[in-house]
């Protein structure tokens, strides 16, 4: 590895490799070049390399499956699997959240849109700055979902409407 000029570097080697061999094929850097030459090599071994690591992690996982209980690796597995399972847990709740206050968010830009001509109004404004229309009988003030005339709850959130 001490000689692998570009092995700590993960995939950059590979895709330094192809910017390379291209370069000689189109005669900017000539392929008989030694510095060429070691990278060329340099390059198939670390990528020979990375598939070599594919395949044995595959056959490690087919082994584990096949007998988790001959492996003292187990029980440290396990315990990485439930950390995993407990991060995901975190990941879907900050996405949940995300995904709420991006919502709310909407719900508030509709609120003081106008339906008529689709006009953004400041928070406390009855009436569309633009057209004159009247605003916030025609969406929900929680969820932001479009209600018909004259409804007292919004059928979407069961929020009661103020007017």
């Amino acid at each position: 590895m001490a000689n692998d000029l570009f092995g700590g570097l993960g995939n950059l080697g590979g895709a330094l490799g192809g910017i390379m061999s291209g370069l000689a094929k189109s005669g900017l850097a000539p392929a008989d070049d030694p510095a060429m030459k070691m990278f060329g090599a340099q390059s198939e071994v670390s990528d020979l390399k990375k598939q070599e690591a594919e395949i044995l992690v595959e056959i490690g996982r087919q082994a584990f499956a096949q007998n988790p209980a001959a492996w003292p690796q187990g029980d440290k597995l396990a315990l990485i699997r439930s950390n995993l399972a407990e991060a995901e847990g975190k990941l879907n709740a900050v996405k949940n959240e995300q995904e709420a206050a991006e919502q709310a968010k909407e719900a508030a830009d509709a609120r003081g849109r106008c339906p008529a001509c689709g006009h953004s109004n400041p928070e406390g404004v009855n009436f569309c700055q633009e057209c004159g229309g009247k605003l916030g009988a025609s969406f929900c003030v929680s969820c932001g979902a479009e209600l018909a005339a004259g409804i007292r709850f919004c059928g979407s959130c069961g929020t009661k409407q103020d007017g």
